[in-house]
């Protein structure tokens, strides 16, 4: 069977594609390969697509989607992407349709023209869980009618990424479509591991030394502890349970935020770049660049790559059957 063309948007830092490529160990465990190469990225994040070049050889294309062309992109079967949505209003008309607040609402109807256009066999898309209940649960049945009408048949569900071997309680929307004219029932992953004392603990992947740069200062924690009844407390992490989601802010977490950090002894700490890219799931020779503000930015948006994998995987299982 041939490789599996994937053209990745919204690419960010590689997470997805780490996931889709296979072929990485993460801590301790191999996960193989799964048949596919990426033959298109696209971000406008340059500092993330710096990254994804160290580590993928290819470098990304860093226009804004919308002046991409459907033609301009090389022939792929799989479209990926994890569009932004903070930005989808409900257009009150008869019937109701899905319209956006600005210009970050339109790159999901970029993803979709590009389905139209290309009709690549499957896409796999990727959204924080909130999107479900986004204008009082209306944009979503509209989201995916929007996928459907692509000329796909679209599953989804929520996909915590404890569930699958991360030290992190990440849930995300897994929204997968196949090609209508290729009748392909597909089956998310199971678990695996379904209940909370199977899940890999945030002490499987941090340091027991880190630098001084890493704890926060007395007069900060001398400040939370002042104002504990009106302040987070900093959402320390308990270590022999996964990590809260990582987030793209990490560089400027504050021990009043809902950042987790961690308690060492009785001092806070907040993680390296290289913790968070373990708690994501990244192998451990996934190659870092730039600076750490830029790392965790581009770390925290990512989706964790283990988890990924076991949803490229089933797609693969799917694909390898139009072959057969």
């Amino acid at each position: 069977m041939e490789k599996i063309r994937v053209a990745s948007l919204f690419c960010g830092c590689g997470g997805t594609d780490v996931g889709l490529l296979g072929g990485f160990e993460y801590l301790g465990k191999y996960y193989s390969h799964n048949n596919m190469k990426i033959v298109y990225a696209n971000d406008i994040d340059s500092n993330a697509c710096a990254i994804f070049e160290q580590n993928f050889g290819i470098r990304p294309d860093n226009r804004d989607i919308r002046e991409v062309k459907s033609e301009e992109l090389p022939e792929f079967d799989v479209l990926t992407g994890g569009f932004p949505c903070q930005s989808f209003s409900i257009v009150a008309q008869n019937p109701i349709r899905l319209g956006i607040k600005d210009d970050r609402g339109k790159l999901f109807f970029e993803m979709c023209r590009i389905l139209r256009e290309k009709k690549p066999k499957c896409f796999i898309a990727e959204n924080v869980k909130g999107i479900m209940t986004a204008n009082k649960r209306s944009a979503f049945p509209l989201i995916l009618k929007e996928f459907e009408d692509s000329g796909y048949d679209v599953k989804y569900m929520v996909l915590n990424a404890a569930s699958y071997g991360v030290p992190q309680k990440r849930e995300r929307v897994i929204i997968v479509g196949f090609r209508k004219d290729l009748k392909i029932k597909f089956d998310f992953p199971e678990e695996v591991f379904s209940i909370e004392d199977e899940y890999v603990p945030l002490k499987a992947v941090i340091e027991d030394e880190v630098g001084e740069k890493y704890f926060f200062s007395e007069k900060a924690v001398a400040g939370m502890m002042k104002n504990r009844e009106s302040m987070n407390k900093g959402r320390a992490q308990d270590i022999n349970k996964p990590c809260n989601t990582v987030g793209a802010h990490l560089a400027k977490v504050s021990l009043n935020s809902t950042d987790p950090v961690l308690m060492i002894g009785n001092r806070y700490r907040r993680f390296t770049p290289r913790e968070v890219a373990r708690i994501q799931s990244f192998p451990e020779n996934f190659k870092l660049v730039g600076t750490e503000s830029a790392q965790y930015r581009a770390l925290g948006n990512a989706i964790p790559p283990v988890m990924f994998w076991y949803v490229a995987n089933a797609a693969r299982e799917c694909l390898k059957m139009i072959e057969s």
